[in-house]
């Protein structure tokens, strides 16, 4: 679902006209942002959470060139799916998935994004 797809279901549901069901998800879009920029966590019960992790620097490597390369410190967004959502989505697939028992480290039970290379080491630089 694209944010256009977004607001126009919105605007269909409530009986709004596009442009207010617009500003509705830009002004929610927008709050969430803010919160993640000034180190807030999002926490939307039954769905999940933002949160924003902190990277060090490290000495990455190009993998075409072999050179090391200076990777600076970053701060990336996070989602963390919650019980609800995981089981809504599994039921709709008709699979059980197991149970992440360490909130705390990442990757446990999430997939890979596409591209990925299946490490978290981020030093996949090109």
């Amino acid at each position: 679902m694209t944010k256009s797809e977004l607001i126009e279901r919105i605007s269909e549901k409530l009986r709004l006209p596009a442009g207010k069901a617009e500003a509705i998800v830009n002004c929610v879009f927008d709050s969430m942002v803010k919160a993640l920029e000034q180190g807030e966590g999002i926490e939307i019960r039954g769905f999940g959470s933002f949160t924003v992790r902190e990277y060090k620097a490290y000495e990455g490597r190009n993998p075409r060139t072999g050179e090391t390369v200076h990777v600076a410190p970053k701060r990336l967004p996070f989602f963390k799916v919650g019980k609800d959502l995981r089981e809504r989505v599994n039921a709709a697939a008709g699979k059980p998935m197991p149970v992440d028992n360490d909130p705390d480290e990442p990757g446990d039970d999430e997939p890979d994004p596409p591209g990925s290379d299946g490490d978290d080491d981020d030093d996949d630089i090109t």
